[in-house]
């Protein structure tokens, strides 16, 4: 049985038609019946775990990862629909952050998010560049929390100043050095210092809580 199979098999276990499928996942049914006939092969974790939800079995039973007729066990947490999100996907950092954010979201992905406030400043932005691969790869997409504050290890969005330009780079804070570093995961990519004033020049305006990647 194919994944489409197994979502199309499920929904009709629990009663459920294509449009309030669509409708609890924020989908159109377009979207519900590409599902279904396999034109989508690999769906991502972030369309995958609600979908599950939704559906109250595993992500690994949609993928036939086991082949028991798996379904949630009575004392399993199920993902309340109230808490899975539409969250804003901007195409690049820049457009992320821009003056007129708003007039650049291209889509639109489902998240778990518990908090009204945490959901409200969270977006999505697809990554261009292999700075920092391997853990963030060209084309992979990142969850963010604006903010305008990190913590030293973290992964921020930063915006230098004196360049006017917006990166994604682990920061890393010296106090004793009054230094500020910011780090590319990727060793082909030098580190950059930023010592006493300078770090002025450094504006958080983000931090990255997850890297989403293609299955």
């Amino acid at each position: 049985m194919t994944i489409g199979e197994r979502i199309r098999s499920r929904r009709k276990e629990l009663g459920l038609t294509v449009d309030e499928l669509a409708e609890k996942l924020g989908k159109n049914r377009a979207t519900i019946y590409r599902y279904e006939s396999n034109e989508i092969e690999k769906l991502p974790t972030t369309v995958l775990e609600p979908l599950a939800a939704v559906l109250n079995v595993t992500p690994a039973y949609l993928m036939g990862w086991k082949t028991a007729d798996e379904r949630i066990e009575p004392n399993a947490v199920i993902l309340p629909e109230n808490n899975i999100r539409m969250i804003p996907v901007f195409d690049s950092v820049a457009a992320g952050f821009g003056a007129y954010a708003d007039d650049h979201i291209i889509d639109y992905m489902p998240i778990y998010i518990v908090g009204d406030n945490e959901a409200s400043n969270t977006i999505i932005i697809n990554v261009k560049g292999n700075s920092m691969y391997p853990k963030i790869e060209d084309g992979d997409s990142i969850q963010v929390l604006r903010q305008d504050w990190a913590e030293s290890g973290q992964v921020a969005v930063i915006m230098i100043g004196d360049e006017n330009s917006v990166v994604v780079k682990k920061i890393v804070y010296d106090h004793d050095k009054e230094t500020a570093e910011l780090i590319s995961f990727n060793p082909e990519y030098a580190p950059r210092v930023f010592k006493g004033p300078e770090i002025e020049d450094l504006r958080i305006l983000g931090v990255v809580k997850k890297v989403i990647k293609e299955l």
